[in-house]
């Protein structure tokens, strides 16, 4: 005889459950309409009749199949006549104003959006099935060459195809906003397996995983169990056909002996608690295939040692019941120790509440019970993702893909929403809005934060796309890039052969990027064209200077390494940005004076009080009389800015601050030469009069633009300082300026640059 397919032992099958809570929830979001059943099934049926889906099937005689497993299941008829409405609009030019004139919005705005998953999904699966087949071209390829290769009886997945199913997961849950989409998705997954598997054709790796790794746990997630356990045995006879049928070949020698012995000790145990006064039902619990086959894998368990072949579930109303009715079992039968949970006094994490046992009879023959009371009957079958937690958290499905906590909590979220009988259509609109789904034209899928435009799709598919990126089709129609996009779409860009972003891709107003991916690869390409723009420049600065000083044959890396740098490129970007000035360039060129005498650092001589120890403008050099300074141009210092001397050739002592790239590289060069100095007003005797003026280079980088230099030396104005000397350069569009003004400390700079910082187009200002 042959074997009815899923369900292992359907005769201990307990009653039909009521509708699901998604179904309920669903129904009153889809309003009853006259016949809408019958007139639905006409409005398709010249539409479908002689069409017919991948797979194969007649399009209407699968309609009619969806529509029957939603009858089953307890969905009203407006749910079945949707299913009708869902495959017929691919056939038509207008489907939302076609079907919203014959049924109404309700039900165009469902078969709209279902529509567009169906259009994803297959999507998905071509592009899957793309991967497999050239992973077979490879295996194929690898077995001609004698390499060794893993077994084929897995059929496993390629890391791409498990990224394809894991994105399908993804969308669909995206789509859960309207739980009607996901209810006709559920129905039409079933079908198709079932199709496929009377037709005994195999519908291919992709399709049977997703039903597996996608479908059947959503089913599980919303309480739809009927359509759970069938489509997990369907999908994993396709997945492992030769592991499918030894087990069922197991379970078939014994199938009668079994459920006889299962009723008999059901029947017994409801005669028993009724003696005792205990109100309870009995049932039994049939395994289904792939729950066997999961709990031998996960537990290293043979055929034989999965107890709960033979499982009964007593329900009964009290708490003090349910140890009553473990008493008597234990009494009756022979208990496993090692097999008992006491899952009521120390529930599980989710908050699943049961006793279970194992016992063997007089004959040895071992089966499970589980004793729990009604409410935790409820909590188990229809709590808040409970009924996944207990079976599948912290377990991996098939190929290894395990579901994201994140998606997690927003199922958990949607049961609440369910068991509470709430408005799903307002409660639960935004729960799954924060990502979308596209497609590129090759229909690989791409996903995206919500709200994202054809420029963050540009810069999802690759970076330099993104820069190049000058157009964008979206379903076949031009769009403006700031288009935001909506889920299913498929995007074409147009991309010009080279160029790069614009400066109002990252002006929010505009609303051209979303992601923060996507701006910040903008923003990387600025920075990169500004580092170019200044590395040329110091290029630029070193080439003349060699040019100057006769030593043109000198490398640049040669030069960047004897000034402590590790690359020309580093020499050029420091040069560029004025952190290493062009004398100390020349310092290293030219050959530096011998040592200092040796007296001429005596710690006996006292601090200068005349003039000349105050040249370099309210400057003491600490130590010493008599001792020319002056302030170093490549940093000029003012106070209170921290000091350093050097022992310059005929130029008496350079004054130089402390964090001065030249300062610092002198150091190095000649530690002998330092000495130390400070400000006149920081020793005990500072010297009266007006207060010195100190000349300072602010360096500044904008965007060039008419009337920058006007605005920004108007800056200065306002703060009364002189600005004694401007140097300007620009350079495709970006401005470099160096003012140098007269103050009388740098507290004065520090207001100035905080002020010229918020003039229109400056992007940087900063003491030389």
């Amino acid at each position: 005889m042959r074997r009815s397919l899923p369900a292992a032992s359907a005769p201990l099958a307990p009653p039909a459950a009521p509708a699901a809570p998604i179904v309920a929830a669903t129904a009153a979001s889809l309003p009853e309409q006259v016949q809408a059943l019958a007139r639905a099934r006409a409005f398709a049926e010249p539409l479908l009749a002689c069409q017919q889906l991948d797979s194969g099937e007649n399009m209407l005689a699968h309609a009619d199949a969806v529509a029957a497993i939603l009858r089953d299941i307890g969905g009203s008829e407006a749910m079945q006549a949707a299913a009708y409405l869902v495959y017929a609009c691919q056939h038509l030019n207008r489907p939302q104003e076609v079907i919203a004139k014959a049924f109404g919005e309700n039900f165009a705005a469902l078969a709209v959006e279902t529509t567009k998953l169906l259009q994803l999904q297959r999507q998905a699966r071509i592009k899957a099935a793309q991967v497999q087949a050239r992973k077979e071209e490879e295996r194929l390829a690898a077995q001609e060459q004698a390499l060794p290769l893993a077994s084929p009886n897995k059929a496993p997945l390629s890391e791409l195809a498990a990224s394809q199913t894991e994105n399908v997961r993804k969308m669909l849950l995206s789509f859960s906003r309207d739980l009607r989409v996901v209810m006709l998705r559920l129905a039409s997954r079933l079908q198709t397996l079932r199709y496929f598997a009377a037709s005994k054709i195999d519908p291919g790796v992709p399709l049977a995983s997703e039903s597996l790794q996608v479908f059947a746990p959503l089913a599980n997630r919303l309480g739809i169990w009927q359509i759970k356990w069938e489509m997990e045995d369907l999908a994993f006879r396709f997945l492992e056909p030769q592991t499918y049928k030894e087990v069922a070949r197991l379970l078939d020698e014994k199938r009668i002996e079994r459920e006889a012995h299962v009723e008999q000790v059901r029947q017994r145990l409801e005669q028993d608690l009724l003696h005792l006064g205990i109100v309870a039902s009995v049932q039994g619990r049939p395994k289904h295939i792939y729950s066997i086959v999961k709990k031998m894998r996960g537990k290293s368990l043979d055929f034989d040692q999965v107890f709960d072949l033979r499982a009964l579930r007593v329900v009964v109303a009290r708490v003090q019941d349910c140890y009553a009715v473990l008493a008597h079992v234990s009494a009756q039968f022979a208990p496993l120790p090692e097999e008992f949970d006491d899952y009521i006094a120390k529930p599980k994490p989710n908050g699943y509440q049961s006793l279970h046992t194992v016992v063997r009879d007089a004959q040895g023959r071992a089966f499970e019970i589980q004793i729990r009371t009604q409410s935790m009957h409820e909590h188990a079958e229809h709590g808040v993702a409970a009924h996944w937690a207990y079976k599948e958290a912290g377990t991996k499905g098939y190929a290894g893909v395990s579901a994201s906590s994140e998606y997690d909590a927003k199922i958990a979220v949607l049961r609440q929403l369910l068991a509470w009988e709430r408005d799903l259509s307002g409660a639960g609109q935004n729960l799954f809005d924060d990502r979308i789904y596209v497609l590129t034209p090759e229909a690989a899928i791409v996903e995206l934060p919500q709200g994202a435009t054809a420029l963050d799709f540009a810069y999802s598919v690759h970076t330099d796309l993104g820069h190049r990126c000058r157009g964008a089709r979206v379903d076949g129609v031009m769009v403006a890039l700031n288009t935001p996009l909506q889920n299913g779409q498929t995007v074409e860009i147009t991309a010009a052969k080279e160029g790069g972003p614009s400066r109002d891709w990252l002006n929010p107003e505009l609303g051209y990027l979303v992601g923060h991916r996507a701006k910040s690869k903008v923003r990387a390409w600025f920075n990169a064209q500004a580092l170019e723009h200044t590395m040329a420049r110091g290029r630029e600065a070193v080439e003349k200077l060699l040019q100057r000083e006769g030593r043109t044959a000198l490398k640049f890396d040669d030069l960047a390494l004897s000034l402590g740098l590790p690359s020309a490129q580093a020499l050029f970007e420091q040069v560029g940005k004025d952190e290493l000035s062009l004398r100390a360039i020349e310092a290293q060129l030219r050959p530096l004076l011998p040592p200092a005498p040796a007296d001429a650092a005596q710690p006996w001589l006292k601090k200068p009080r005349s003039a000349a120890g105050q040249a370099g403008g309210g400057v003491l050099v600490v130590g010493m009389e008599s001792l020319m300074t002056h302030l170093a141009r490549c940093c000029k210092p003012a106070p209170p800015d921290e000091i350093g001397g050097f022992v310059t050739r005929g130029k008496g002592v350079g004054v130089h601050r402390l964090d001065c790239p030249d300062y610092a590289h002198l150091r190095r060069k000649s530690p002998g030469r330092v000495i130390e100095v400070q400000w006149d007003g920081q020793g005990s005797n500072a010297g009266a009069g007006a207060d010195p003026v100190y000349p300072v280079d602010v360096v500044v980088q904008a965007q060039d633009r008419q009337g920058l230099l006007r605005d920004i030396s108007e800056v200065f104005a306002r703060e009364k300082m002189n600005v004694i000397g401007v140097k300007t350069q620009s350079l495709k569009g970006t401005a470099w300026m160096t003012f140098t003004i007269e103050v009388s400390n740098t507290r004065q700079v520090a207001r100035a640059m905080s002020v010229a910082a918020d003039v229109a187009g400056v992007r940087v200002v900063r003491r030389k």
